[in-house]
């Protein structure tokens, strides 16, 4: 079975930092470009990230250029999520996808369940 498992998730104070893992199981994560997604509560879903299958490419939502850094360790099938000075807007559920071009889901890859994220006070 095909999936992305997250984790990571949890509240965080304004300012603070969360690193969200994202494991790959049933396939293997190089052949396939990876991002982050996430949906506040009443928005529609986002695209925050993607990187491309050898790593050497990424793309991020224009909100959180300078404070989020995607990575991904081939090796471990894993891709990571550092999430730096953390804002309240920041807030959401946030998901793994296998399968990016710029900042869309292709479908061609499995979804994650997803990990929460608040950034709260």
């Amino acid at each position: 079975q095909l999936q992305v498992v997250e984790s990571g998730g949890g509240l965080v104070q304004p300012g603070g930092s969360l690193r969200l893992s994202c494991v790959a199981s049933g396939f293997t994560l190089d052949d396939y470009s990876m991002g982050w997604f996430r949906q506040a509560p009443g928005k529609e879903r986002e695209g925050i990230s993607c990187i491309s299958a050898s790593g050497r490419d990424i793309r991020y939502r224009d909100s959180v250029k300078g404070r989020f850094t995607m990575s991904r360790n081939n090796a471990e099938n894993t891709a990571y999520l550092q999430m730096d000075s953390l804002k309240p807007e920041d807030t959401g559920v946030y998901y793994c996808a296998a399968g990016c071009i710029g900042l869309g889901y292709t479908g061609s890859g499995p979804w994650g369940q997803g990990t929460q994220v608040t950034v709260s006070s």
